[in-house]
């Protein structure tokens, strides 16, 4: 009775935020991840403190304090977030006013408001998001190797250039 099925034609916050379809903001049985959502802070509910879990969470409320997880932070379009957060991932649609840290990535879609630090090795951005901040992307760089010594090319002779060896 609870518990939504996944074959009833109803969209999770994941699909939402994809742009595949208008489900209501409060049906979000399966996100990105295919976890089932451990909490929910419903539209009008305010909080004011730390969250720390392990699973997946949905604001939709406002949050001002902190957010502690690996998991994965769902923050609906009507959320208003003023808190450090330090996610695994993150799909935000709505407000966030502090410093984020996520260690797998974010994902920002339309009308997100981001303000504040951003650190993630992957940040998705859709057309129509305000982010106002600083962004940090370390991990995941890849170093390429080059090779230190150049050596000439042996070209062949061409008329009028002179080529002087050496």
């Amino acid at each position: 009775m609870w518990k939504q099925d996944k074959h009833e034609g109803r969209r999770s916050m994941s699909d939402e935020a994809e742009g595949e379809g208008s489900g209501s903001s409060s049906q979000s049985a399966r996100p990105e991840t295919g976890e089932d959502v451990s909490a929910f802070v419903g539209k009008g509910v305010e909080f004011k403190g730390t969250i720390t879990y392990s699973g997946t969470v949905r604001i939709d409320g406002t949050l001002d304090g902190e957010i502690h997880t690996e998991g994965v932070l769902l923050i609906g379009e009507e959320a208003v977030i003023t808190a450090k957060v330090t996610a695994g991932t993150i799909v935000c649609k709505g407000k966030i006013t502090g410093d984020i840290h996520a260690k797998e990535k974010i994902k920002l879609r339309a009308p997100a408001v981001v303000s504040g630090g951003v650190k993630t090795p992957m940040l998705s951005i859709e057309e129509g998001v305000l982010f106002n901040g600083t962004l940090e992307m370390a991990q995941g760089v890849r170093e390429v190797q080059r090779e230190a010594n150049l050596h000439p090319v042996n070209l062949p002779a061409q008329p009028g250039i002179r080529r002087v060896n050496a």
